[in-house]
């Protein structure tokens, strides 16, 4: 993704240090110069197959912050449409800085890179871009220009250099102790550990491993791994767990004597607000298939409870009945604001197209008409299918987007009609985006909907169907996807109120289904502003690359803090016998739905919609549905951690006795099983059969009581004692839960591998050797098992 440099951010001059291959005469040197008319000006592999790649020295070490590619004046196959860039102050040790790809456009790009490790920033002096993939999947890779931006103030960068060659140098050490302490080597450990002062992990930890691993304490561990739950130690971990869906029916209460219970009718393009205070939600008109409806709901979430507040608010003197509109609430003043609405082409005369605006008190139960036409102050003319927000502290209500209403040629035709046959007027007037001061009942106008094919990095491309979210701690409007005449938009970005600026998240150009949400329109979206997370239910999604609407399930959450998509929930399923089976456990596919948050308790609710059925064009629903976003708890991992406890514990005495082992079974290790769960009860049953094992062969047992335990870290010195290889394991899988800066390194000393994030499978992995450790200490493995030479130079 593209992104806008740092203020402070200086040009970096670099040459060129080494390269794979060159085809012709596009040299490497081509990309230090920018020449975008000049079709030789590009630096070119003389083949796709990898490993390709460009190392870039600069004249000096600095702190990289930005890689910004210039590009030829016209599209080119050879555009490099996925890359990867590594940064190191050697070009024998670099970490992953940047995954990423380039659009096949004429214009630059600058991206942001990694510039910080244990939360200080690292200095780089190299910099290797490896290619991935070319636009034309056939052609060779090019690129026409590099600029690398950052700090290369020499006072700053040495501290910065120092900092990490210490921290590489500690992290070194840790990596040694670890591997000493695995193969049980104690007295090089002790030697290095009281050598150095460094520490392998928190004084937790230790513990943890020597009551463990040293002296069998089980229960004593359990004890601990108790505290460490009660401290909220697993917090990280568990915020990094993938969420689960848990859908809910919401069946109202059943009614007295006189009938069931009432609750809204079949609809779609209603309206709902979700009061968190006193948890009510409200619903208000729609479109029943037949005609607009007008009547506003509670539902009172404790009691599980609705109530008809009114069966027409026009009647009160409120909004006439519509659909396709827009509400927003205040809980601290209790007032609802409504805003729009749908007309059939009939009725589209000058004296219905006016944007009437309501408020209603819901202390006071009463409707007040705040202007009759929005347009005459300056505010948006009558429009559907836009998107409304409210800024409860500064009373500013923003509206952003939909399809101004205006008397159309397409006579007749209802919004179904021209929604199913793409009936789109050439004249089509798009909304831009306006702000409401409720305190002096004045309109702003922020920004006019640009062109269609404007690429400004400031304009706006107003749209209908699409989503909009105010998160209150960065005050940023976060605008999403939606459709544009025949265009579907993927686009995602937003917009700082206070700043007036736009920031452009995603463009839309990327088509991985897999890690976007797909173009949508009426998809639905809530914000977590505690959480810092962004939620997406699909609705009637279009794929560019296919001709045909979708109607599909699909949620997605979207991490704030790490620009990053996770699709948590899809479902597949079209046919009729799947959902007829299916309806009381999830909700069928549908758009037109309303969907709110609480996000105090983070439950979803959904409710209505149009299922999307060609059969039944006026078919809409009326289904009540609550989501919650499933992750484990601290006692479930409290009870993971207890139950990989007691596995291993009977795995030993069914090598010493296996009578006692039975009984082990058959109490504590029972206990500690969730029965409700088939896997837990499938692996307890299977443990049964290691007490029929030759002693020899329990340890195969063990193994498999740990079918997830990754063995690239498990010792594999022969002559070690299979206790403390088993207890080692069980120490590895215990610390998983535990935050990493507590932790002993992830990584494994015979490879000195760093983590993940931080290099990739063939390219720049580290292999530092065993030498210069600390103090003038060296450390050297002198080839047989298990042996190591102290030295010193």
């Amino acid at each position: 993704m593209a992104e806008a440099p740092p203020d402070d951010c200086r040009p970096l001059k670099y040459s060129i240090h080494k390269f794979s291959t060159f085809s012709s005469n596009y040299v490497p040197e081509n990309i230090l110069e920018d020449k975008p008319s000049n079709q030789g000006s590009r630096w070119s592999s003389d083949s796709n197959n990898p490993p390709q790649y460009l190392i870039l020295k600069l004249d000096r070490p600095a702190i990289l912050r930005t890689i910004k590619f210039g590009k030829y004046e016209k599209t080119h196959v050879c555009n490099i449409k996925k890359f990867r860039v590594y940064g190191g102050l050697s070009d024998e040790n670099m970490i992953l800085l940047l995954e990423s790809g380039l659009k096949n456009d004429t214009v630059p790009e600058t991206f942001l890179v990694k510039y910080t490790v244990a939360g200080h920033q690292f200095p780089v002096r190299f910099v290797k871009i490896v290619p991935l993939q070319s636009w034309g999947s056939t052609f060779n890779f090019s690129i026409w220009h590099v600029a690398l931006g950052g700090f290369d103030e020499w006072t700053m960068v040495q501290k910065c250099i120092n900092w990490y060659t210490t921290y590489r140098e500690r992290e070194a050490i840790r990596l040694c102790l670890k591997h000493f302490r695995q193969h049980n080597y104690t007295e090089a450990f002790e030697s290095l550990e009281k050598r150095t002062r460094v520490t392998l992990e928190d004084p937790r930890l230790t513990r943890l491993h020597k009551m463990l691993v040293d002296q069998g304490d089980f229960d004593g561990c359990e004890q601990l791994i108790g505290e460490a739950a009660e401290e909220g130690l697993f917090q990280q971990y568990i915020r990094q767990q993938e969420y689960k869906p848990q859908w809910t029916p919401i069946i109202p209460n059943p009614g007295g004597s006189s009938g069931p219970p009432p609750r809204p009718g079949m609809r779609g393009g209603h309206q709902m607000c979700i009061d968190t205070n006193t948890q009510t939600i409200y619903l208000f008109g729609g479109w029943d298939g037949m005609q607009d409806l007008s009547d506003l709901w509670s539902y009172h979430i404790p009691s599980q409870e609705w109530t008809c507040i009114t069966r027409d608010t026009h009647a009160e003197g409120g909004p006439s009945a519509r659909s396709c509109h827009k509400m927003c609430l205040d809980p601290e003043r209790r007032q609802i604001f409504t805003l729009g609405r749908y007309l059939d082409s009939a009725l589209r005369i000058p004296d219905n197209l006016k944007s009437d605006f309501y408020m209603y008190d819901i202390e006071n139960n009463k409707w007040t008409q705040v202007t009759e036409d929005t347009a005459s102050l300056g505010g948006p003319k009558l429009i559907f299918d836009h998107q409304m927000v409210m800024d409860v502290e500064k009373r500013i209500i923003y509206v952003f987007g939909g399809r101004v209403l205006t008397p159309s040629r397409w006579e007749g035709l209802g919004l179904d009609e021209l929604r199913t046959n793409n009936y789109t007027p050439s004249e089509a007037i798009f909304s831009g985006l306006y702000a409401y001061h409720v305190s002096t009942n004045t309109w702003t106008k922020l920004r006019d909907d640009c062109s269609g094919n404007s690429t400004g990095p400031q304009d706006i491309k107003s749209r209908i169907g699409h989503s909009m979210l105010f998160h209150s701690g960065s005050r940023q409007l976060f605008i999403l996807a939606g459709q544009r005449i025949k265009e579907y938009l993927t686009d995602f970005f937003m917009y700082n109120i206070d700043t007036d600026t736009v920031t452009y998240i995603s463009d839309g150009t990327r088509k991985d289904s897999s890690s976007v949400p797909a173009a949508g329109f009426t998809q639905k979206a809530t914000i977590d502003p505690h959480l810092n997370q962004i939620h997406v239910l699909s609705g009637l999604s279009k794929d560019k690359d296919k001709r045909d609407e979708n109607v599909r399930n699909s949620f997605w959450v979207y991490d704030i803090s790490q620009n990053k998509w996770s699709c948590i929930y899809r479902n597949e399923q079209t046919g009729e016998s799947y959902w007829s089976k299916m309806q009381h456990v999830e909700p069928c596919p549908r758009f037109a739905h309303q969907l709110v948050y609480d996000d105090v308790n983070k439950v979803h609710y959904l409710f209505g919609g149009n299922p999307g059925k060609a059969s039944l064009p006026k078919m809409r629903l009326d289904d009540f549905w609550s989501l919650r976003l499933c992750r484990p708890s601290t006692q479930q991992l409290y009870q993971t951690c207890v139950l990989l406890i007691r596995k291993h514990r009977f795995s030993e005495l069914a090598r010493e006795n296996s009578v006692m082992a039975l009984k082990y079974l058959q109490t504590r290790l029972h206990s500690a099983v969730d029965h409700s769960d088939p896997q837990q009860v499938q692996e307890f049953q299977a443990l049964a059969t290691t007490l029929f094992q030759p002693q020899d062969d329990t340890s195969v047992g063990y193994v498999q009581a740990f079918p997830d335990d990754d063995s690239s870290s498990t010792p594999t010195t022969t002559d070690l004692g299979w206790r403390h290889t088993a207890r080692s394991m069980l120490f590895d899988q215990l610390t998983q839960f535990f935050p990493e800066h507590m932790t002993q390194p992830r990584g494994n000393a015979l490879t000195c591998q760093q983590s993940e994030d931080e290099t990739q499978p063939g390219h720049c992995s580290t292999q530092t050797p065993w030498s210069s450790l600390a103090n003038g200490l060296y450390i050297a493995h002198c080839g047989k098992e298990g042996e190591f030479q102290w030295c010193y130079p």
